[in-house]
């Protein structure tokens, strides 16, 4: 590597390193801790990595490659880290849920605005959105997932719904879930596009300028996160579409595909400006 290519590559690391450290900090997560995990992810990606390159993967061949001893390298490929999978399987189905209902004209109102739904019922309901939404998971356990959320009310008439997307609050968990996940697909999708020829590249692009009025900060945000709910939950119906039928397609295996939109406000002031 290039000391160009080397200087920036550590300026871009060290710059997506501060505000996961941050979150870390916040939540009592010592630099040991993190250096363990840091181990633990050259070790799995060290035999993936071997893996696609069609070479045979041992602990020789990933302790050469990441600059870990061997017998550093076994004992982190045996590490069992716990990783409570019952969060993100939480978030993915409230997402879906608020989604359906914000889009399948089943459970909105003549105008096509989310209807107010009873717990249960014969055709329209709660449960019945739960029900076709989020697989398994039972209503009581849904709604109580979206009223920790503060995204549906319950009323005399039934559930409304209150916000249009699902932000977990209930828990720390269910927040640094959303950290693991959607930070690494941002990051694998800037991975693959550094080195994937123009054509097979994915969309990634932002806007930004450094010239807005103060005054006009919030109204942007409000501006922005309408736009873009509107955009997503378009999103969200084309996929809904293209959905495999287990009944049907038995052929083919799912694919998983996902779109992000942030939105970011000014930098902290520990943080240099680009």
């Amino acid at each position: 590597m290039d000391k160009t290519t080397n200087q920036a590559l550590n300026a871009a690391v060290l710059k997506l390193l501060r505000p996961l450290v941050r979150v870390l900090l916040r939540h009592g997560m010592a630099y040991g801790s993190f250096a363990e995990l840091a181990r633990k992810a050259y070790v799995e990606e060290g035999f993936a990595h071997t893996a696609r390159s069609g070479k045979r993967s041992t602990v020789s061949s990933v302790s050469a490659l990441t600059g870990l001893t061997r017998k550093e390298t076994k004992r982190l490929r045996e590490l069992d880290v716990v990783v409570d999978a019952s969060s993100s399987q939480r978030y993915n189905r409230a997402i879906r849920v608020v989604s359906g209902w914000t889009s399948d004209a089943r459970f909105q109102t003549g105008a096509g605005a989310p209807a107010v739904l009873p717990m249960e019922g014969k055709g329209a309901s709660f449960s019945a959105l739960v029900k076709e939404y989020s697989g398994d998971i039972p209503p009581a356990a849904m709604l109580s997932v979206l009223q920790d959320s503060g995204t549906v009310e319950v009323g005399d008439h039934g559930v409304t719904l209150h916000a249009r997307a699902y932000l977990p609050s209930a828990t720390p968990a269910e927040k640094l879930d959303i950290l693991g996940t959607d930070v690494a697909e941002l990051i694998d999708t800037i991975g693959h596009n550094l080195q994937a020829e123009p054509a097979e590249r994915y969309f990634q692009r932002k806007v930004s300028n450094v010239l807005v009025h103060p005054d006009a900060v919030s109204a942007f945000r409000d501006f922005s996160s309408r736009k873009s709910q509107l955009l997503l939950e378009d999103y969200h119906a084309w996929l809904s579409d293209n959905e495999i039928d287990p009944d049907v397609d038995t052929g083919h295996e799912p694919c998983y595909v996902a779109v992000g939109i942030y939105y970011s406000e000014c930098p902290d002031p520990g943080e240099e400006s680009p």
